[in-house]
């Protein structure tokens, strides 16, 4: 079975296992099953992004900010070249800042993330990249406006306080400046700011109860509408204007800036359609949890779209997994596994993958 080239691509575990822990266990895996292994640590704009394009930053700095319930921060920035810097909006605001007893997204804001905007742009930034994934917020990008002047008040002129769920009360937003950088967001999803597939879908992993949830949505819906009376209108339908709470509408309306698929933007850096037209047996690639909205512009379906249309067979390896391909082979077991689960798993249905390739 020796000589099987293997493509790995590897991702974060959330809250489990970091994507260079989860890259070496399939690894070792692999090698046990007989393949000729090679990793690329990948990621779709949220956990592990920094990690996944370390190889083509020519620095890293670190930047104070404020966190998502106003504590300080120190985050991590890595530089492409001298005007481009990369950010992980979740060090910034994200979950793993937080223990799950104070998650909060009526609270949590991103006014650290538009500040930490402001220290890259003065230190040389002409451009910034955003990763929206893994946020605690459901602001709609508010907080970060504010830290450039943004503001907003209720229908008696008062400021509103931090936290998506005071949007509800929005009346007035009075503009601020744009960032001298452009921005470019990472989206890990398509959805719209609002609707039934809209930001609200991901409240309740945030920490919002089904009340708390009504209340951000109709918050994020007001936000739109008082932002359609002095802007660009209809930026809210935009596919992933709902991303990280409606931060992704913020980097459109507030920043000016554009919104791009993480996944591509990610695989394109790394090369991977290159690496496909070598030499590759089977692409490998794991996710904590695979379903129906990993197809909808997170890394493992753009990892399988690029896989089979090159003509390469995929297996999945996923400590959950439902509404897989049909044309997909994947493994799977309960529970949340550590590395050694994950090596385990990978070495058996590896080695039974390969044995029914040609050759």
């Amino acid at each position: 079975m020796h000589g099987f080239a293997v493509l790995i691509v590897a991702q974060a575990f959330k809250g489990s296992l970091s994507v260079r822990q989860v890259g070496e266990a399939v690894r070792r895996g692999a090698a046990r099953a007989g393949a000729d292994a090679r990793v690329l640590l990948a990621s779709d704009g949220g956990d592990g992004l920094l990690d996944a394009i370390s190889d083509s930053l020519v620095r890293r700095t670190h930047h104070r900010t404020t966190g998502p319930l106003g504590e300080g921060v120190e985050a991590p920035v890595g530089w492409l070249d001298r005007q481009t810097a990369v950010v992980e909006s979740r060090l910034v605001c994200g979950l793993s800042l937080l223990t799950e007893d104070r998650r909060n997204p009526l609270r949590t804001t991103t006014r650290g993330l538009g500040t930490l905007v402001q220290d890259v742009a003065a230190a040389g930034a002409g451009r910034v990249v955003i990763g929206l994934g893994g946020s605690a917020t459901m602001d709609g990008g508010l907080g970060m406006a504010r830290s450039w002047g943004w503001r907003a008040t209720d229908a008696a002129g008062r400021e509103l306080p931090e936290g998506g769920g005071s949007l509800i009360h929005l009346e007035s937003l009075e503009p601020g400046r744009q960032p001298s950088a452009q921005l470019v967001a990472l989206c890990d999803v398509r959805n719209p700011l609002n609707g039934a597939r809209g930001a609200r879908v991901y409240a309740a992993q945030k920490g919002a109860g089904p009340e708390a949830v009504e209340r951000l949505a109709r918050g994020l819906e007001r936000l739109a509408a008082v932002s359609d009376g002095i802007g660009p209108a209809g930026l809210a339908e935009h596919a992933g204007a709902g991303a990280a709470g409606g931060l992704g509408f913020g980097i459109l309306f507030f920043g000016g800036g554009t919104l791009v698929e993480g996944a591509s933007w990610v695989l394109d850096r790394l090369e991977f359609a290159g690496l496909l037209r070598e030499k590759v047996d089977l692409v490998v690639v794991a996710e904590a949890a695979f379903d129906e909205t990993s197809l909808e512009g997170k890394l493992t379906g753009e990892v399988l779209r690029k896989a089979v249309g090159a003509g390469v067979p995929v297996h999945l390896i996923a400590p959950s997994a439902r509404a897989v391909p049909r044309h997909v082979t994947f493994a799977t077991g309960p529970g949340v596994w550590t590395a050694r689960d994950l090596e385990e798993h990978a070495a058996t249905s590896i080695a039974a993958r390969l044995r029914l390739l040609p050759g």
